[in-house]
């Protein structure tokens, strides 16, 4: 049974076909976020799998993709999300409406102390009014112990290195600013931080932490 609910014989293929597109989709995306750290995948990157094997049908890529996402899910305990990128309150970017899909960061003991530090950052973001000044957060941070000057904490490594990959992995967007008293580095909720779920559990973690309704600084 396919996730649109649709027969995929309108496209032509057979089913042997289908479930080899499917197939090549889900080992693209497991190994693409492995191989990424968990970065977002560009649609447009799926979708020419699909038709890079010369299967121009319109729909099929959605279908695919669908198919794809259902079995993710039910073989594999993934979650494939589509994301809308963000636009940047600063900058009117024309790629902004690009769409991204990406497999869901599932918890991993190892890679705890990446959990926690992103879910520090984007607390400080989200406090801040969902957009901050990069020399505004990293004194919050220092108060942590965790300075921008160190390249070999015991934990993060590289501290700068670790701000970026959260940055790459879209949970902020950076944005460099050129202004009358010189350039400013800002960074902004993007659009894995404002999914959905993410971001009702951010604002519901973070509503226990400061004892208090975090509505009226959300970053829209």
């Amino acid at each position: 049974m396919s996730s649109s609910g649709e027969d995929f014989s309108q496209f032509g293929i057979s089913v042997e076909e289908k479930d080899k597109l499917v197939a090549e989709v889900i080992r693209y995306v497991l190994f693409k976020s492995e191989q990424s750290s968990g970065c977002p995948i560009k649609r447009e990157e799926l979708t020419q799998l699909i038709t890079g094997k010369n299967y121009r049908q319109r729909n099929l890529p959605a279908f695919v993709i669908n198919e794809a996402k259902l079995k993710i899910s039910s073989i594999f305990g993934f979650e494939m999300r589509e994301l809308q990128r963000s636009r940047s309150s600063a900058t009117q970017n024309p790629r902004a409406s690009q769409q991204d899909i990406y497999k869901a960061f599932v918890e991993d003991e190892n890679k705890s102390h990446v959990t926690a530090l992103t879910f520090v950052v984007l607390s400080i973001v989200r406090l801040a009014g969902g957009k901050i000044n990069e020399e505004n957060l990293w004194p919050h941070l220092r108060r942590l112990g965790l300075s921008e000057t160190d390249e070999s904490h015991p934990v993060h490594g590289n501290l700068k290195l670790a701000l970026e990959a959260i940055v790459q992995q879209r949970y902020l967007h950076k944005e460099k600013v050129n202004g009358p008293e010189g350039n400013a580095t800002f960074y902004e909720l993007a659009e894995r931080a404002l999914d959905g779920p993410i971001n009702d559990g951010m604002k519901e973690h973070i509503s226990k932490i400061v004892n208090k309704d975090i509505t009226s600084v959300d970053a829209d």
